[in-house]
């Protein structure tokens, strides 16, 4: 049986919980960016790849992030001695809740995208005005998940009410 240090294992996961954060928020912004920047392109092979690899990288980075930040929370929050009802974890608890729901919903978007380019491309046809009505709205959803994130990133470190 393995014999660690309470404050090995604790530091061990605040580092995985660090590291999660990180990949969740840096893997947002830079596939935003590449599914953004397709949205200047009128080459419908162009918009087929940023959208099949924006959706890629949301289930092989962000994916296990989103599972890896609650689970490795409650850990820290226990191992801490921080008490549930503190007002920034409440705080933390209810942005990451609606932050998720906006990532479900940009995800869910992005697989719609993905699959009328993906037509558009192997049909040699003109994207839907369907595509374009909810490009905008994947764009407009996702600033308060980003913002969301942000909030939480705040609240972790400097625990201010």
């Amino acid at each position: 049986m393995l014999n660690i240090n309470p404050m090995d294992l604790y530091t061990l996961i605040k580092t995985l919980h660090i590291l999660s954060s990180a990949i969740l928020f840096g893997t947002g912004i830079g596939i935003a960016f590449f599914m953004f920047r397709s949205c200047f392109t009128t080459n419908v092979h162009e918009k087929f790849y940023a959208a099949r690899n924006t959706v890629l990288a949301d289930y092989l980075f962000t994916l296990p992030a989103v599972a890896i930040q609650p689970v490795s929370g409650v850990i820290l929050v226990d191992m801490a001695g921080f008490d549930w009802t503190d007002l920034w974890l409440m705080a933390t608890y209810i942005i990451y809740l609606i932050a998720g729901l906006f990532w479900l919903t940009v995800v869910w978007i992005q697989i719609q995208l993905k699959n009328m380019c993906k037509k558009a491309s192997e049909c040699g046809t003109k994207l839907p005005e369907r595509y374009h009505k909810l490009f905008k709205i994947w764009f407009l959803l996702g600033w308060p998940a980003f913002a969301g994130l942000i909030v939480v990133f705040y609240l972790m470190i400097a625990k201010p009410i």
